[in-house]
């Protein structure tokens, strides 16, 4: 079996390199202009020789970088098998369980909306209130700017649902983690994480420079033997795993890696994006789901862009540790600060989601139903529990992308997610669930999803040339 490594849209490494070959054909024969142009031979120049320009002429254009090529090689596969794009439509209206898009409305299972916050008339009066106030920016770093009122107050109500001692909010989440990881752990240390931990960690890691390893998805067992046999070798040692997974829509048994990360001294932080808003009575998260001890969590960070109807990250935890990355984490002290309007959001949303629990009890039943009907529909949805995000593995990138483009076409808006995002065999189309779709909307699109999916693995497929 071929690895999924030389894989591209399904296809053969040889038509693979066939469409390489042809593109790079096809840009050998454009004529070469102004700055970008070749330095000949014997052109003279500072005495560097004379191969020197047709040395480095593929490293100062952009066109020319390995992964602009494979960007290219993808599309023009797509192209080839006639598989339209599915990604960065336009949509003309605010994202719900419907959306428009072409002036069409699309039942949408694209959007982290979980709540249906974004949107929500209290949610969009609070960010209108803050700029009348403190207008729509907050204009430099918050050492150097200083505090908005609205911004602390988001901070203390973020800390409270987490039973933190304090909150630390950033401008973006991929970041929060970038440089929370990055600035706290150095080579000394030991960064072990979920082995489909989200990129944001990865990068965060490789900052740090501390050394990285994976233990298998889950498996605090593996886990726990992992760190009998390394602890001893570094300094500070952090676990880093996520309350839901977004790819998967599966979570840990939180108890069991706290009592892991006990027993060897080790900081757990977790990662609530996709589980703040749908795990717990409430939407407090994995915490609340399990009811631990919220202290037993050494570092929590959420999101506000998916249940919170904003955007940005944070950091919850003790006072030492808030403290500590307000004064010197890169990505908090040399930023921008949050802007007032978007924390209004944010504060906003989240009293709502305190306020109306009804909304997380909405949302548990609605996946709940899309589950089981996919279930009983013989769709296959991985190791999914049942929450938020609902997988359905179709094992193709090139399926997926189709069965993608077939359900635009009958008025249904979810996204595919093909290699490299997921292994080849993993390719899938991932649905968001919200508490404000209708069993209707539902109990409809499982019946579109099987039917289109039985034509397309009945139809021939064109993807095998080469």
């Amino acid at each position: 079996m071929t690895d999924s490594r030389n894989r591209l849209f399904g296809m053969s490494a040889k038509a693979k390199e066939h469409l390489v070959k042809r593109m790079l054909e096809r840009r050998a024969k454009r004529p070469q202009q102004g700055p970008t142009a070749r330095v000949s031979a014997g052109s003279g120049g500072s005495g560097a020789g004379p191969a020197q320009g047709d040395a480095y002429d593929a490293f100062f254009r952009f066109d020319q970088l390995p992964g602009y090529h494979e960007l290219h090689v993808q599309k023009a596969a797509a192209a080839r098998l006639g598989i339209a794009n599915p990604y960065f439509r336009l949509h003309e209206r605010v994202a719900r369980d419907t959306t428009v898009i072409g002036n069409r409305e699309y039942v949408n299972f694209a959007s982290y909306n979980y709540l249906d916050l974004c949107g929500h008339e209290a949610v969009s009066s609070a960010a209108k209130e803050a700029i009348d106030r403190f207008g729509t920016s907050a204009s430099a770093s918050r050492p150097v700017s200083g505090d908005r009122p609205i911004q602390r107050e988001l901070e203390q109500a973020l800390a409270a649902i987490h039973g933190a001692e304090d909150c630390v909010a950033f401008v973006s989440g991929w970041a929060t983690n970038v440089t929370t990881l990055g600035h706290l752990f150095g080579p000394k240390d030991l960064i072990l994480h979920d082995a489909l931990i989200h990129n944001s960690a990865t990068q965060g890691a490789l900052l740090s420079g501390a050394r990285r390893l994976p233990f298998p998805h889950n498996d605090w067992e593996a886990l726990d033997a992992i760190l009998r046999r390394e602890r001893s070798r570094h300094e500070r040692v952090v676990v880093v795993i996520e309350g839901i997974y977004s790819m998967d829509g599966d979570f840990p048994d939180l108890p069991r890696f706290i009592e892991v990360k006990r027993r060897h001294k080790a900081f757990l932080m977790v990662d609530e994006a996709h589980s703040l808003g749908v795990l717990g009575e409430h939407g407090f998260g994995i915490g609340e789901h399990f009811g631990i001890d919220p202290h037993d969590v050494d570092i929590w960070m959420g999101t506000l862009s998916k249940t919170l109807a904003s955007c940005g990250g944070y950091i919850a935890g003790e006072g030492a540790l808030v403290e500590y990355l307000k004064f010197t984490a890169p990505g908090f002290l040399y930023s921008v600060g949050m802007a007032p309007p978007v924390a209004a959001a944010a504060l906003a949303a989240l009293n709502v989601m305190a306020s109306e629990p009804e909304r997380v009890a909405r949302l548990h039943e609605r996946s709940t139903l899309f589950y089981a009907l996919a279930s009983e529909a013989g769709l296959n949805t991985g190791h999914s529990a049942g929450y938020s995000v609902i997988p359905v593995i179709v094992g193709s990138s090139i399926k997926a992308a189709r069965l993608s483009n077939a359900l635009f076409e009958r008025g249904i808006n979810v996204q595919p997610i093909i290699y490299p995002a997921v292994e080849e065999r993993a390719a899938r189309l991932r649905f968001f669930m919200s508490c404000a779709h209708t069993p209707e909307q539902i109990r409809s699109t499982v019946s579109v999803v099987a039917e289109e999916l039985a034509r397309l693995e009945r139809k021939p497929s064109r993807a095998r040339a080469g």
